[in-house]
């Protein structure tokens, strides 16, 4: 190359730098989700680089104590929200949250997709699911009851640590699951309950660190939290019982915020949750069961044994119009 030829090269250089734009930044995308989502044993730090590469973006992850709180965030800052995706609503509140118009469908073509569910939405898209269940420490309680009706109703029974239905997707969970098996004598259920119930923590996250604490033999959380300590701890001290009238289903969804200032970021990181790249961490790392066929085994310590027979569920409909009355006649019994 000439003298003349490296100068108009560096030249061209040297023009497009200064052509690019001015205080360009890295575009952003915040997604709102729970706290152990992000927990450094959660997907959030794993799904977070992924992203990234794939984005060109920064991908922020705030989290605060579990489903419910979110739904709780989203009301309270409604569209001065600064999220643009919110991670981690469930089933049971999918209709009160659309109902604040500040959710956007999400325009993926979710033909070709296979769903290890029945799934049609046009905001919400299921990332993973599971069922709620009560683990136990098998060192402290060799027999564990065999029905929810037995566990509400031996004065005898275990104590139990469960999740505040106001603020968390599994207390929520449980004050549905109680109300399916019960119906109208809900009320009579929780007041028998009541004076086993250790404590009734925010979220998830502080009722199994106190469980694992020892402060009760027995806990609210998923069929397939054992699945956990046999993988990565390497032991089957801790269990699920399985109930003979079915357990509550959960399936979590994500969705878009429609004043977000990245709606095809938001979209293309709805696109990404149902990718077999996220679908096949989640169950070693949120622990529950991922919400498309990846044509991948779930590892082996998640036990056919542990997957209810059958399934219980509201529909979305009538949990939003139920809610807060069901909350109500929960908080009654619990106060006697």
């Amino acid at each position: 190359m000439t003298f003349s030829r490296l100068l108009a090269a560096l030249g061209a250089g040297l023009l497009s730098i200064i052509n690019l734009p001015v205080g360009a930044a890295t575009p952003a995308l915040t997604v709102y989700t729970y706290a152990s989502f992000v927990s450094d044993w959660g997907p959030g730090p794993l799904i977070e680089p992924a992203f990234e590469a794939r984005c060109g973006c920064d991908l922020k992850f705030v989290g605060v104590e579990d489903g419910a709180a979110l739904l709780g965030r989203l009301k309270l800052e409604g569209s001065r929200s600064s999220a643009d995706v919110i991670l981690g609503l469930d089933t049971s509140l999918v209709a009160e949250a659309q109902q604040t118009g500040l959710l956007e469908p999400h325009d993926l073509d979710l033909g070709a997709v296979e769903f290890a569910l029945s799934w049609s939405d046009p905001v919400f898209i299921p990332y993973d699911f599971g069922y709620f269940g009560f683990v136990y420490d098998s060192e402290s309680l060799q027999n564990p009851p065999t029905s929810l009706w037995e566990l509400v109703n031996d004065t005898q029974g275990p104590k139990i640590i469960i999740q505040d239905p106001r603020t968390s997707t599994p207390g929520l969970g449980l004050l549905l699951w109680v109300r399916k098996i019960f119906g109208d004598d809900d009320t009579k259920a929780w007041t028998s309950l009541s004076p086993r119930i250790v404590t009734v923590t925010k979220g998830w996250s502080e009722a199994y660190g106190l469980f694992l604490e020892g402060e009760a033999p027995m806990v609210l959380s998923y069929t397939t939290s054992p699945a956990y300590h046999r993988h990565v701890e390497k032991t089957d001290r801790y269990r699920v019982a399985m109930f003979e009238e079915g357990h509550y289903q959960q399936v979590e969804v994500a969705a878009r915020l429609a004043h977000s200032a990245q709606p095809e970021l938001a979209k293309d990181f709805l696109r990404f949750l149902l990718s077999d790249e996220v679908q096949t961490i989640l169950p070693t790392s949120n622990w529950m069961l991922p919400a498309v066929r990846t044509g991948e085994a779930l590892p082996k310590a998640f036990r056919d044994d542990e997957l209810p027979r059958k399934t219980l569920g509201f529909e979305p409909a009538e949990v939003s119009a139920e809610r807060k009355r069901w909350i109500k006649r929960w908080l009654t019994a619990l106060v006697q």
